[in-house]
């Protein structure tokens, strides 16, 4: 038994910090105000390899494990949520479901772009009445003579709408009682990207509503067999639900860091305020929800690498995203309050930090969905 990530994942760790506190720490601020996705960092984070770290060889991957990309994006997290959250998307919600279910053609048109970080990738899952009960979907898709013919609308949908934005790929209705998953191409008439969403956080991510009306795309596009697209969704989820894990550590870490610095340089009635234990315990408190955090996350990464059962693995994200975006969130309320008034401030990042975490107990299963899944997995017949 062992609690330590190998030699290898520190090594790799260390790399991504100091690209994350070189490239991205130093201009995030004003990304932030300008709500701007930069393109040149995507790429380098391709020059890097971040986007290729789960993808074989063949398709200009590393083969690496699922342990390393949520050490990249728990340390991209660490210095910014959205930069985190462009790469978690895009291999888990771009890159993972043509990896999985698509065919050879399939995976040698999309994929090396997208690990290159050339391009990236969105899913379309999420409707304006369809968030949790993903399954009432009301987008739907007709085949006839060799073409889908898809209308609808998602909604929330990450890295859908960046210039390097190569497809979507979409659940829709293909049947009765039959959804499938069908790869959209940027540009194809009839795909609509709507305007940027104007959010509470996550400024410098990119997401979009989509609206396909009469929009046509080739049998071929079907990814993986017809009537698999609930299916493929629910397994895509359990990955990305450990990934958003590991975005939460990060957050978590970044406001520890941040204010247990501040504690020690800020000073009031003739010592530091890292002195009062009422700054002091609350930051023991979070020192431990972190390392909580961190021990939840990396034990569902190694059960995925591990080969373990599907149900094993779902009980386990359920349970590290839960408890690791929860954790997160609570980061933010007290890291703001040892900053005080400087913690209501833009120019400090943990106000940033404030912004950006709640959607983490939303996006990809609100915590009350994980409460119904872990419940589940004990064996409750919870609705």
């Amino acid at each position: 038994m062992t609690f330590e990530l190998s030699s290898d994942h520190e090594t790799f760790r260390k790399v991504v910090r100091d690209f994350a506190e070189r490239e991205v720490a130093p201009h995030v601020a004003q990304w932030d105000r300008d709500h701007h996705l930069p393109l040149e960092v995507v790429r380098a984070m391709g020059d890097l390899g971040l986007f290729g770290l789960v993808v074989p060889e063949e398709y200009g991957g590393s083969a690496g494990d699922f342990t390393s990309l949520c050490v990249a994006i728990e340390e991209l997290g660490r210095v910014d949520q959205s930069i985190g959250i462009t790469l978690e998307a895009g291999v888990g919600l771009g890159i993972n479901p043509i990896l999985t279910y698509g065919t050879d053609e399939q995976k040698h048109t999309w994929l090396p772009d997208l690990v290159a970080g050339r391009a990236l990738a969105g899913f379309g899952l999420t409707e304006p009445e369809a968030g949790s009960d993903a399954g009432a979907t009301k987008t739907r898709a007709v085949l006839a003579d060799g073409t889908w013919t898809i209308n609808g609308a998602k909604a929330f949908i990450t890295n859908s709408g960046t210039d390097m934005t190569s497809c979507v790929t979409v659940t829709a209705k293909t049947g009765d009682n039959e959804i499938s998953s069908i790869i959209v191409p940027s540009g194809t008439e009839g795909f609509v990207v709507e305007p940027a969403y104007d959010k509470l956080g996550w400024h410098i991510s990119d997401t979009h509503g989509l609206t396909f009306d009469d929009c046509r795309v080739p049998e071929e596009n079907l990814l993986g067999r017809r009537g698999d697209g609930f299916r493929q969704f629910l397994a895509v989820l359990d990955d990305g639900r450990i990934a958003i894990a590991a975005l939460a550590v990060g957050l978590a870490q970044g406001c520890l860091d941040l204010s247990v610095k501040y504690s020690k340089e800020r000073h009031t009635f003739g010592s530091p305020i890292g002195a009062r234990q009422g700054v002091a315990f609350a930051l023991s408190d979070l020192a431990v929800s972190v390392e909580a955090a961190r021990l939840l996350t990396y034990k569902a990464a190694w059960l995925k690498d591990a080969g373990r059962p599907a149900a094993q693995l779902k009980q386990a994200a359920s349970i590290a995203k839960l408890y690791a975006t929860e954790a997160a969130v609570t980061a933010t309320r007290i890291a703001t309050q040892v900053f005080g008034g400087n913690g209501f401030m833009e120019e400090f990042p943990v106000a940033r930090f404030y912004r950006d975490a709640k959607i983490l107990e939303i996006g990809e299963g609100t915590s009350e969905v994980q409460r119904m899944l872990i419940a589940r997995g004990l064996g409750l017949p919870v609705q």
